[in-house]
């Protein structure tokens, strides 16, 4: 599925106005005074706030690399998000060589808020910008449900140097057989039992869907069970 990511950013308005002191416009305050306008943002600091809108899973975009800067702004606003890692060697302006923690797909980053504050958050930020997919003759940003993203960060959140992480593209779903882990380290891990490219056993593959996949290492066939 093409995804695409938005090229249209939310500017705070500045237009100067006469009219009433303050003006509540959602979670944000506009006071104006002597001909000027000031945003006075108010975001809220957690979702106990926001408790009558969903919180989801969005996957958003931060581009250039930028998905530790958003995930450490987003984090400084309490707001849950993750950063799927692996372990990489690093090579030092030194010239020393180094293993380092890294983000395993780079400009991705999962966040977990309500509509409403990761719109209010993103306002002027272009290192955080939705991922989309075409629905209804429109790009809607994409979400994650939480099972499936309980599962990914299950499964990533180890930095198990033998994972495989994929394009969603590169796998066919068609091609494996859906299946359940039974035991070890990967223990209730639903997935794909399919071939990967470029090794020789099958992994089980889990699915984000239109975001990314990831093979897990290798299981052994006794802890793996056939699901309808």
């Amino acid at each position: 599925m093409h995804l695409q990511q938005e090229t249209s950013y939310s500017r705070i308005d500045t237009t100067i106005d006469k009219g009433p002191a303050i003006e509540a416009r959602g979670n944000a305050y506009e006071t104006k005074a002597d001909n000027t306008s000031e945003l006075i943002k108010q975001v809220p600091s957690s979702h106990e706030e926001c408790l009558n809108e969903e919180i989801v899973w969005f996957a958003m975009s931060a581009p250039y690399r930028r998905e530790l800067k958003a995930k450490a702004f987003l984090e400084s606003k309490g707001i849950e998000c993750f950063v799927p890692m692996k372990n990489a060697i690093v090579d030092k302006r030194n010239g020393i060589k180094s293993r380092q923690l890294v983000p395993a797909i780079h400009n991705l980053i999962f966040v977990h808020t309500s509509k409403s504050t990761i719109q209010e958050l993103k306002r002027g930020r272009d290192f955080l910008q939705y991922m989309t997919r075409p629905q209804g003759g429109k790009n809607t940003p994409i979400t994650i449900p939480d099972k499936q993203m309980s599962q990914f960060i299950a499964a990533t959140d180890t930095a198990n140097e033998e994972l495989i992480y994929l394009r969603p593209e590169e796998i066919d779903l068609k091609k494996g057989a859906k299946v359940r882990v039974h035991g070890g380290a990967f223990d209730g891990m639903e997935g794909t039992f399919m071939k990967v490219q470029g090794k020789r056993n099958r992994r089980v593959v889990i699915l984000v869907k239109s975001v990314a996949a990831v093979a897990l290492a290798e299981i052994s066939p006794d802890l793996i069970e056939i699901i309808k």
